[in-house]
């Protein structure tokens, strides 16, 4: 069972999320701001819903300081049109966001999707010592972790879910359908730029090469490349 936290001033749509959550299976809480939201998030929480719009402390500010000290994945709620909240959401570390209004269905397809990446490494455990390196670079998929020459290298849920995705396919090109549908679990829509932003937050987290230049090409039209060192 997932806990979910839904973080949102509207108390009607909360209501009724949290009866569809709960019908479902989920272990639902709730809160009503982005203070008491923040005050809420703890270890046993695998997802959090966040509405963009709230009173006190918006939802780009909640999600801002939430990534100062945990990775919880994030859903965030965004008004349908508002493009600059959603780019701006995934910039912050969002996993993917979902425009109201929006169907049972795709919520809980879109829950699922993140759950999946969160949660299928942790039913089978695997060794720490089983790591797989690529140029310096080392995944650890049973414990979501990646390190570059011993560092850690603090990444979200879905950002680690590319990088294994592409350390996993060395030398291939990626496209972007694909990454849609195997990291996010959706099919990519005309002008979703989820992937481009997850992909550029981790081309900022990991090292450069050793002559200066990113480690994922982008091969314009086809997908992107996770390049050795030369």
């Amino acid at each position: 069972m997932a806990n979910i936290l839904l973080i949102d001033d509207d108390t009607e749509l909360t209501s009724l999320l949290k009866d569809i959550l709960s019908f479902e299976g989920f272990s639902v809480s709730e809160a009503n701001d982005g203070y008491a939201g923040l005050e809420a998030v703890t270890d046993d929480i695998d997802l959090i819903l966040l509405d963009v719009m709230m009173p006190k402390l918006n939802g780009m500010e909640t999600l801002k300081k939430l990534r100062e000290t945990r990775q919880t994945p994030v859903l965030m709620l965004t008004a349908k049109g508002e493009e600059i909240d959603r780019v701006i959401g995934l910039e912050l570390g969002a996993d993917d966001y979902l425009p109201k209004p929006f169907s049972d269905r795709e919520l809980l397809a879109r829950i699922r999707a993140i759950l999946r990446r969160t949660q299928t490494e942790a039913v089978t455990p695997k060794p720490t010592n089983d790591g797989i390196e690529y140029n310096g670079i080392k995944i650890y998929p049973g414990k979501q972790e990646a390190y570059y020459k011993g560092e850690l290298v603090d990444l979200t849920t879905t950002e680690f879910a590319l990088l294994s995705h592409l350390i996993q396919n060395p030398g291939k090109v990626i496209t972007k359908e694909s990454l849609s549908l195997d990291v996010l679990g959706k099919r990519l829509a005309a002008f979703d730029r989820a992937i481009d932003m997850h992909i550029s937050n981790l081309r900022k987290k990991l090292p450069e090469r050793a002559d200066g230049k990113p480690r994922i090409k982008t091969l314009r039209g086809r997908g992107y490349l996770l390049i050795e060192e030369d």
